[in-house]
């Protein structure tokens, strides 16, 4: 298992604002070919928020990858630029502005707006054809359910839909996240486990 931060993000080193879309996509096909070179393969995506768009975006490049989940992600990156929607203007006229994210600050470039909307996920999504779970809460107020429609409509069998009711954007409160977790875990044994075993 591998997990990580996109530039900027979390414990990882780096500014988000020289990141975009297509940064984080070769983000992680960098991260699967280390996996591939020193331990094994990745064979299950797991991502969260635009990292959840993320994985959907890159696993059609990743032969390996069996399965793929998403936990509270946007169905189109450009639904990220609706969460700032006010500060647009400055983004464009002045080539950056700082914005605030599910309550953490971030500064976005004119280059991410430009990025995110040159994005087709859907069509990624449709193409996929391996298993996808789709884990979102009906009351996320900062990626609304309907993305997570949007990404079950587009994606073809099988594909699963996990609500996780009540829980925030976050997974903040800790039994969300194992609830999350638990979920993820139960699902992929299905495409994951060794042909074959008996």
């Amino acid at each position: 298992m591998l997990r990580f931060d996109f530039t900027g993000l979390g414990a990882s080193e780096g500014e988000f604002e020289n990141t975009n879309f297509t940064s984080n996509l070769a983000d992680l096909e960098a991260a699967a070919l280390y996996l591939r070179e020193t331990h094994r393969a990745p064979e299950l995506l797991i991502g969260h928020s635009l990292g959840g768009a993320a994985v959907l975006g890159v696993a059609g490049r990743l032969p390996e990858v069996k399965a793929i989940a998403t936990i509270a992600a946007p169905s189109d990156p450009h639904h990220v630029t609706g969460l700032f929607r006010d500060h647009i203007g400055t983004i464009e006229t002045e080539g950056v502005a700082d914005v605030q994210l599910a309550g953490r600050p971030f500064r976005i470039k004119r280059q991410f707006l430009v990025d995110v909307a040159e994005q087709r996920l859907s069509e990624r999504i449709a193409a996929l054809r391996r298993p996808l779970l789709v884990l979102h809460s009906p009351t996320d107020a900062t990626v609304g359910v309907a993305n997570a429609t949007q990404i079950f409509t587009a994606a073809k069998h099988p594909k699963s839909f996990v609500a996780l009711d009540g829980a925030d954007h976050l997974l903040s409160r800790q039994a969300d996240a194992i609830y999350a977790a638990d979920m993820i875990a139960v699902w992929s044994a299905r495409y994951l486990a060794d042909p074959h075993a008996v």
